[in-house]
């Protein structure tokens, strides 16, 4: 398995006498380390000598001993490039000092050059770097645009699109940053530093090899999610079968990524799919009812030993299904069933999609099913997510239950025979327990309460005047957000002291505790710090610098009774409660 393991200097693993070309296979992950890994690692190599990085496992695929060896980096790729880069860094940084440098200094001079040749093959007239990053995420094409940024030209030269925003670019400023609060000669002292840092870098025949190393020796990295390990050992045993060459089932398992980019969603596709179809007896693993986060390697260990082909199959197919559960506010354009998965991602009903999974594959002829039990979980999680019940830890086994119910009433499932099921008294909070908790301090699951205000607002809107009520601002935060009328701050206003409880500040501290939180004294504003904790009439007729209303006279349904309102008062709270909650029950009554 292992040809050969030794301990080797970052400066003889980027000797410029070496022919090494290290190079990360497509299917690796992208560069993922940030501000704490980089500076973990700009810390340790400062601070002491011979410091050690762990190891790296690689595949030697040169047939040519005369030529570059190119070695392929299975392990290893976030310390080796962060290295490079921080080379890079020294570079740029000692170049600079040596072109504004008027007197000799040959350890300078020394320093640039052989710091060109750790980052290039010395030997190679097109200069091609010595390292070159996976391709996810432009990784490569980053790289190589940042060498030619900074004085080693190379022959792409025009910088990709959006490139500063990415990790490597990111990783370079920030190290960049570092290195300017050093004089030159702490840099250099500092690079003998880098220069005695260690590796222990370890051979293997093939790829199977590496994989089965890949996962025990990941020393100071990252930390694998699941679906990284679980690529690791599927690959590893296609590979090892000979069903499936590496490029192939990377290619494969690179459409399931594509599919679900985000690692928190993989991960609960993982689950979910274990989830939703652990009635087969292909898929069930004796002793897990249902699987968590603790117990999904496991899972997938056994499935990958058992048929691993098959299972790059199913879940190259589920995760299709499972992105289309994914709806962005821009492509529902009218769809009912985007409206319903957009909704239900919107209400925090992700536990739901292993019930839509199993349907959307085993029902697939039947969409019109899939689109009411999409509408139906939407009512079922608001009225989960306002009364808390069932509680969180439940939720999985009701679906996965639910499951056994469909599938034991195969032939004759409908919607509403699902609807039966999931609102038994079981699994579903009471008509009383759901008005009880609408009238009460809603405002205690603010993200609820927020769906339930523009799902009131959205019943009223018309074609001509619906705002987006999910549009989000640059650094991703909503725009609209919740308001509170009568202000929920510690410190209440002297106006409000005044106009709710008659300049009684300890009677108008009760008020609050007990009235802020109701339906009926909240509404959505896309200006919430131009309304702050003004007066009432102030709120109601703010405008802003171009004269447009911004306050309560917006034009909004939730506004009509505020927009001719003198005053706010505890029974004005009262009453638009009562009328709010009426519509909110209506709504969302099953």
């Amino acid at each position: 398995m292992i040809q050969s393991a030794n301990n080797y200097k970052l400066s003889a693993l980027f000797s410029p006498e070496e022919k090494i070309h290290y190079i990360v296979p497509a299917y690796q992950r992208e560069y993922v380390w940030g501000k704490e890994e980089w500076d973990h690692f700009y810390d340790d190599l400062y601070e002491e000598e011979d410091h050690f990085l762990g190891s790296m496992i690689c595949i030697n695929k040169g047939k040519d001993a005369c030529g570059i060896q190119p070695l392929e980096v299975i392990d290893g790729q976030q310390r080796l490039l962060t290295a490079s880069i921080l080379y890079l860094a020294i570079y740029e940084c000692l170049n600079k000092e040596k072109q504004e440098n008027r007197k000799p200094d040959e350890d300078l001079d020394t320093a640039v050059g052989n710091l060109k040749y750790m980052l290039t093959q010395k030997s190679d007239d097109k200069k091609t770097p010595k390292v070159t990053p996976s391709q996810q995420n432009n990784n490569d094409i980053d790289y190589v645009s940042l060498l030619s940024e900074n004085g080693i030209p190379q022959p792409f030269r025009e910088k990709p699109a959006n490139a500063g925003n990415r990790r490597i670019y990111k990783a370079f400023r920030y190290l960049q940053t570092k290195l300017k609060e050093e004089s030159k000669e702490k840099i250099m002292s500092f690079l003998n530093n880098i220069h005695s840092a260690s590796i222990v870098k370890i051979e293997v025949a093939t790829d199977s090899d590496a994989f089965m190393l890949f996962e025990s020796l990941n020393n100071r990295g990252v930390p694998l999610s699941p679906m990284d390990i679980i690529k690791n050992k599927l690959l590893a045993e296609l590979t090892l079968k000979g069903q499936m060459s590496t490029s192939d089932a990377f290619d494969r398992w690179n459409a399931i990524v594509v599919s679900i980019p985000e690692y928190r969603d993989q991960e609960r596709f993982l689950r979910q799919y274990y989830n939703a179809f652990k009635y087969k007896e292909e898929i069930y693993l004796q002793g897990v009812s249902k699987a968590t986060k603790s117990k999904l390697i496991r899972i997938y260990e056994h499935l990958v030993e058992k048929d691993p082909e098959n299972l790059l199959h199913e879940l190259q197919e589920k995760s299709k299904l499972y992105s289309d559960f994914s709806v962005s506010c821009d492509s529902v354009k009218g769809d009912t069933l985007k409206t319903h998965l957009f909704d239900l991602r919107n209400i925090g009903g992700t536990p739901g999609y292993t019930l839509l999974l199993y349907l959307s594959s085993e029902h697939k002829k039947n969409m019109g099913l899939v689109k009411e039990i999409a509408e139906l979980l939407v009512k079922y999680f608001v009225r989960r997510n306002i009364t808390d019940y069932p509680s969180t830890r439940d939720l999985d086994k009701i679906f996965i239950d639910a499951i056994d119910f469909c599938e034991s009433n195969r032939s004759l499932l409908s919607a509403e025979s699902v609807k039966e099921y999931l609102t038994d008294k079981r699994r579903f909070a009471s008509d009383d327990r759901f008005r009880e908790m609408l009238s009460g301090d809603i405002y205690d699951n603010p993200d609820a309460t927020r769906f339930v205000l523009t799902k009131i607002e959205e019943s009223h809107s018309t074609k001509e005047k619906k705002p987006n009520f999910w549009e989000r601002n640059d650094n991703n935060d909503l725009v609209w957000t919740i308001e509170h009328i009568f202000p929920k701050g510690d410190n209440i206003p002297e106006d409000w002291i005044r106009t709710i409880a008659q300049g009684s500040k300890e009677k108008a501290k009760q008020f609050q505790e007990k009235y802020v939180h109701k339906l009926g004294n909240l509404t959505l504003t896309a200006y919430n710090q131009y309304l702050s904790t003004y007066s009432f009439d102030k709120k109601r007729d703010r405008k802003d610098a171009n004269g447009n209303c911004v306050g309560y006279k917006n034009g909004l349904f939730l506004n009509e009774t505020l927009k001719s309102k003198d005053a706010w008062t505890i029974d004005d709270i009262s009453e638009r409660t009562g009328e709010l909650v009426e519509q909110a029950f209506k709504l969302f009554q099953i």
